[in-house]
């Protein structure tokens, strides 16, 4: 099941942790001619992180955009803030595995990471993974959904 194909948007965010990478991100989904909303923050001044998260995840929930990216200080309380959301299955990543497998078994919407702890490289490797992966289904169908029976508890 497909969540991003050309033409879809990816909502991007980050605080003043993870603002470097995102821009990093930003450059690199340019490069690539993937379209996306950037919700902040848009320097390197200390800011909030739960408000950033919340933006990002109403435009996921709300099918505005399919994806989301999410970066702080560890990509942890992204992760964190993120889940609170409605409708949101967020996953706190550093390594390209994990990125991929979220999407796979978990249905992951929102890729949450660490602009103090990941470098570029290997971030911009799991950005593509996370947004490349579709949801496999089958037996994990099952399992994503207990997860958001819990949610509507």
């Amino acid at each position: 099941m497909p969540n991003y194909k050309k033409g879809d948007v990816i909502a991007l965010g980050s605080d003043h942790g993870g603002f470097r990478l995102k821009q990093e991100i930003i450059k690199h989904l340019e490069e690539k001619g993937i379209e996306f909303k950037d919700f902040g923050s848009y320097t390197s001044d200390s800011v909030d992180y739960p408000e950033i998260a919340e933006k990002v995840c109403n435009s996921v929930a709300a099918g505005q955009t399919v994806l989301g990216i999410l970066v702080c200080g560890t990509g942890i309380g992204m992760s964190m803030a993120a889940n609170k959301c409605k409708g949101i299955r967020a996953a706190a990543c550093s390594e390209t595995f994990s990125a991929k497998f979220t999407r796979l078994h978990n249905d992951a919407n929102v890729l949450c990471l660490g602009g103090r702890v990941i470098g570029p490289g290997v971030a911009l490797e799991m950005v593509d993974s996370f947004i490349g992966t579709d949801f496999e289904g089958g037996r994990h169908e099952r399992r994503v959904n207990a997860i958001m029976e819990i949610e509507n508890k």
